[in-house]
């Protein structure tokens, strides 16, 4: 079983809220099929929130603390950010199914909670049958209802880690608009130092920031979520999706420049 994760910066133009790249979406879609074609690959997707979910989730402060006054404000900008990241869904599931991929879309609000941001309760047993009847899961960045704050993000990392530990996932791959993980953003630095491979949270303290700081917490969450599942023996790799034919070649387990996980050697 292998989990894709499509960033939010690949889908979706940053500089427009609410505006999705179609030419990135369908080529994507395509390269999935491609790899997809007589395998009997099990294919769960996640993809991002990106310009359409974070922009509301900061206006409305989804997941702060707040009085029981301000209840019905928080109420409809819970409702604003899930109605965003669901029309988002509803363009990626028509990207994909116009290259007959057999997607189902299961969102994280109609069956998860949480305590204090983190994942307490999903049962994933439309997960199972769903991949047992030969569908591909897309589940994305969503909000939540949470016992503590009341009402939370959860990112599409904190998902892959749930979902990966749950269903057991052989492997994870992370599409990004990076080559991997660096120490600054090489899109700003040209002296930017890759890692290809991360091992602990020590090398954290080589960054000077992050090459995507928002609402979930940005390049460093990510490393924080597959670390964990590095502990758990589960790989994972970030690799650019932007590059034409990377996921194809990273679903087909071939040579991608990308950064691994991994608490091995």
């Amino acid at each position: 079983m292998i989990i894709l994760k499509i960033g939010g910066s690949i889908i979706t133009n940053k500089d427009s809220q609410r505006e999705v790249d179609t030419s990135s979406l369908k080529r994507i879609a395509s390269e999935i099929k491609s790899s997809l074609n007589n395998s009997d690959k099990k294919l769960i997707i996640v993809h991002g929130a990106g310009s359409f979910g974070h922009p509301i989730a900061k206006e409305y402060q989804i997941g702060e603390h707040f009085n029981p006054s301000q209840y019905p404000q928080k109420r409809i900008g819970f409702c604003k950010t899930q109605n965003a990241v669901k029309e988002l869904n509803m363009h990626i599931c028509e990207a994909f199914i116009q290259e007959d991929l057999p997607i189902i879309s299961i969102p994280a609000s109609s069956f998860m909670t949480a305590t204090n941001k983190r994942i307490t309760e999903g049962n994933l047993k439309f997960f199972t049958k769903y991949l047992d009847e030969g569908f591909i899961p897309v589940i994305y960045g969503d909000v939540v209802l949470d016992s503590e704050v009341g009402i939370c993000v959860i990112s599409g990392d904190q998902l892959i880690q749930y979902l990966a530990v749950n269903l057991k996932a052989d492997r994870v791959i992370l599409g990004t608009d990076v080559d991997g993980v660096y120490n600054k953003n090489p899109k700003t630095h040209d002296d930017a130092i890759f890692f290809d491979k991360f091992t602990s949270l020590e090398d954290l303290d080589t960054f000077e920031g992050t090459t995507n700081v928002d609402v979930t917490g940005g390049m460093v969450g990510k490393i924080k979520e597959l670390l964990y599942l590095a502990d758990l023996g589960i790989e994972s790799k970030i690799i650019n999706a932007e590059v034409e034919d990377n996921i194809f070649k990273v679903l087909e387990n071939k040579e991608v420049k990308g950064t691994v996980i991994s608490r091995g050697n």
